[in-house]
């Protein structure tokens, strides 16, 4: 048997009906390009991840750390002095805000293999040790570097983005820490018989490479999430995909007819399909690649902004080519096809040979289907109840956010038609009895593509009340933890001294803030210290304490923890923790810490200098009267010697961290439109491939007297009473979502429950862009029917229908 001819005749709807052939590539280009997007930007920072581990030695090298505090410079002298190959390494910030880098000095002669050294290119030897110093970066950080105050910038490529490196000598000079070192990377090959660490250096901890907590590790949630809004948007495309293949396999029901009448094989049949399927797979897969390429770009500088604001990671704001995505995007189109087409070509497979050409025997098939679907849907959302009660963990809230989602989803076809039969038992007037009639029996055509809708519908609720959720919290807790006028950072601590005494008569109140890293209960931490003030007191937002917390605080008999630490270690107000060998504490109580993905102590300040007295006391928040703040920097700065940016005001603070929070949720944002539009263009292209196979309902009712205009009114009535359906429907899925993910999703990837607050007003604009979403997809279909010559319509009657 030919099986070209065969695959001809198939080939031939496409040619007859363009504009399906287009719904079904853009559909598929659509979803592909929104999951491939986020892949490429999941995939650019992941990269960026690894390149900063590679240039800091942290993927494969063993090191040394304080186990409080930093290391000694005379540590470092005693180990290499006892035989121990290590070399210092010594890390801090410079700049703030959007100029922040991450600046790394190194000992270059004694560094071993970490892709810190300077070999070739523009990075040599000479240059590195040049003794005023030098500074290496790439090109997008070396723009960041502008200061005078610092050394010349050689552009070397090879390092990271974010990431600076210099000499450690220039490092502890520009970072204000002469004689300490943050870390001490090993070498590979060690002496033999070198005494013992704990003899010659018992306050440091050798970390081994894999029990690091790196900022892959770290930022995993964040790109979680984005995984989890890229494949809901990739799901909403699908719903086109899947309606186009379906409406495309009814349409040629009389070609499958005849082509199995005339001796070819189901099987080869269904061969032909399935390439045809994946042909067109391909080439769409191809065409969303490209457009998700052009997607991650636009977001990509968000997404930067968002993970350096959160996490400290840097990640180029430029997008690379990796082949990894590219692979990813169009195998993730052809799954796609596939199972958007397996339920059609299962249909075709199944029914006689002959009964593919009979409208109802397809038509008791798609009622099998419906039963089937309802079935699914509420097996799912009982698999959400279970994965509810008894899962945990990030993955079990995902899980149960799909198979809610997901449930929901398929139960909608069931609500429309039990929402549309009671209209139509309560309409009165032959013409509105039809119009609910009619409706109902439109709903099989139109499922797919209000799934689609209730979907993004749901997506843009969730997401929107979680963010306004976090929005209002935040900006509450901002308004706490920031009750401060002014934020002062001094140079060096003969400084930070002279400052709080020049301020004690100029201002209400002077509060140093110190801070301690530490190893809190086997994770990276942090313990600061406070003094007994008011503004304390007053202002700290507790979750939980004890009723005398702050005069226990004030006493040394307990400590505050955040709620990170609180929940990641299962810590209740009442704990007994183990801070230290020789530090035990109290919990007194809990705050909130939005933001920080670290555990945090708060002590008193006597207790945190008595227990670590290098500790350096440079930063001071300044209560005094609003007002006079400009009068008070300007006197920092003529009278005192304070440089600009040692001073930083509420307002500016409260600023940028807004400013993070709003370009945090920008990607999330978005896709959210991006899905709402890929849901409006699935209406689209279901009312105009649907609206040729309406004549023959809509010519009789024309030919009873109703006029081609009202008719398509009716139409367009029909669409906004579909989308007003699915809006109402999607309100109580979208707020399951959104309680979900301020619940379940939230904590286990961040360590923080939000409060969830409800904001109707937003349901009204979103119920007013799915109407204008409808409106416009029945826009042309309606135009179309009202320029539908008379003569179409009374071809109805002559034809065989």
């Amino acid at each position: 048997m030919r099986l070209w001819p065969v695959m001809a005749a198939l080939l031939s709807h496409w040619w007859r009906r363009p504009f399906q052939l287009l719904t079904l590539v853009a559909g598929l280009a659509l979803s592909t390009a929104l999951w491939s997007g986020v892949q490429a930007i999941n995939a650019e920072a992941r990269a960026s991840y690894a390149r900063a581990a590679a240039t800091l030695g942290q993927g494969n090298q063993s090191r040394l750390e304080a186990a409080i505090g930093v290391i000694a410079q005379s540590d470092y002298i005693t180990l290499r002095r006892a035989g121990w190959l290590v070399s210092p390494v010594i890390e801090g910030t410079l700049g703030r805000g959007e100029t922040m880098v991450r600046l790394v000095g190194i000992e270059v002669l004694t560094a071993p293999d970490t892709g810190l050294r300077p070999e070739g290119g523009t990075s040599d030897l000479a240059a590195f040790l040049h003794p005023a110093g030098r500074i290496f970066a790439n090109a997008q950080t070396a723009k960041r570097l502008t200061s005078r105050d610092l050394p010349p910038v050689i552009v070397d490529d090879s390092i990271a983005p974010g990431l600076a490196v210099t000499d450690i000598g220039v490092a502890q000079r520009l970072l204000q820490r002469e004689g300490q070192i943050t870390r001490l990377i090993l070498s590979p090959d060690q002496p033999l018989g070198r005494p013992p660490l704990a003899e010659i250096a018992p306050d440091l901890v050798l970390k081994l490479p894999e029990a690091q907590t790196d900022i892959a590790r770290l930022t995993d949630s964040f790109h979680l999430n984005l995984t989890a809004f890229g494949f809901l948007a990739f799901a909403v495309g699908l719903f086109i995909v899947h309606a186009a293949i379906g409406l495309a396999f009814e349409q040629r029901r009389p070609v499958f007819r005849t082509l199995r009448a005339l001796g070819v094989p189901a099987l080869a049949l269904m061969g032909l399909l399935a390439g045809e399927l994946l042909i067109l797979a391909l080439v769409s897969g191809g065409i969303g690649v490209v457009i998700g390429y052009g997607i991650a770009a636009a977001l990509l500088p968000d997404v930067a902004a968002t993970l350096r604001g959160l996490y400290g990671a840097s990640v180029s704001g430029t997008l690379s080519l990796h082949p990894s995505w590219w692979v990813a995007g169009v195998l993730i189109a052809v799954l796609g096809t596939i199972a958007a087409a397996s339920l059609s070509l299962w249909r075709v497979w199944r029914l006689p040979l002959l009964a593919a050409a009979q409208p109802r025997a397809w038509a008791r098939a798609s009622e099998r289907g419906l039963i089937v679907q309802s079935g699914s849907g509420a097996a799912l959302l009982f698999a959400a109840l279970l994965t509810g009660v008894f899962g945990e963990g990030l993955i079990a809230g995902f899980a149960l956010l799909g198979a809610f989602m997901l449930g929901a989803v398929l139960l909608l076809p069931l609500v429309l038609q039990g929402v549309l039969a009671i209209g139509q038992r309560c309409a009165r007037g032959p013409l509105a009895q039809w119009f609910w009639a009619d409706t109902r029996q439109q709903v099989p055509g139109l499922s797919l593509a209000l799934m689609a809708l209730l979907l993004a519908l749901a997506a843009n609720i969730g997401v929107g009340t979680m963010v306004s959720s976090f929005r209002l919290t935040f900006t509450a807790w901002l308004d706490q933890r920031l009750a401060a006028e002014l934020y002062l950072t001094a140079r060096d601590q003969p400084e930070a001294d002279r400052l709080a005494a020049w301020l004690a008569p100029r201002v209400d109140a002077v509060l140093p803030i110190a801070s301690v890293p530490l190893t809190l209960l086997g994770a990276p931490g942090e313990v600061y210290g406070m003094i007994n003030h008011a503004t304390y007191r007053d202002n700290w937002p507790l979750l939980d304490a004890t009723a005398d917390v702050w005069d226990a605080l004030a006493a040394g008999r307990g400590v505050l923890v955040n709620e990170q630490l609180a929940r990641r270690k299962d810590i209740a107000v009442g704990d007994t923790i183990d801070l230290t060998a020789d530090w035990q504490a109290q919990v007194t109580g809990v705050f909130s810490d939005y933001g920080n993905p670290m555990g945090q102590v708060l002590t008193s300040m006597e207790q945190l200098t008595t227990r670590f007295p290098e500790t350096r006391r440079l930063r001071f928040a300044v209560r005094i009267d609003p007002a006079r703040v400009p009068d008070l920097r300007e006197a920092l700065t003529t009278d005192f010697g304070l440089p600009a940016d040692g001073m930083v005001n509420q307002a500016a603070i409260k600023a940028f961290s807004l400013n993070v929070f709003e370009r945090t949720f920008s990607v999330t944002a978005a896709l959210n439109v991006l899905t709402l539009g890929v849901a409006g263009f699935a209406i689209l292209t279901s009312l105009l491939t649907l609206s040729a196979m309406r004549l023959p309902q809509l010519a009789p009712v024309w030919a009873l007297g109703v006029t081609r205009k009202s008719l398509a009114r009716v139409e367009l009535l029909r669409a906004c009473l579909l989308a007003v359906i699915t809006m109402v429907a999607a309100l109580p899925v979208g707020l399951m979502l959104a309680w979900v993910l301020l619940a379940i999703v939230n904590v286990a990837a961040f360590g923080w429950r939000l409060p969830m607050h409800i904001f109707p007003s937003d349901w009204l604009v979103l119920g007013l862009l799915a109407l204008i979403a409808a409106v416009i997809a029945s826009a042309l279909p309606v135009w179309r029917l009202m320029r539908v010559p008379p003569a179409e319509l009374l071809k109805v009657f002559a034809n065989e229908r």
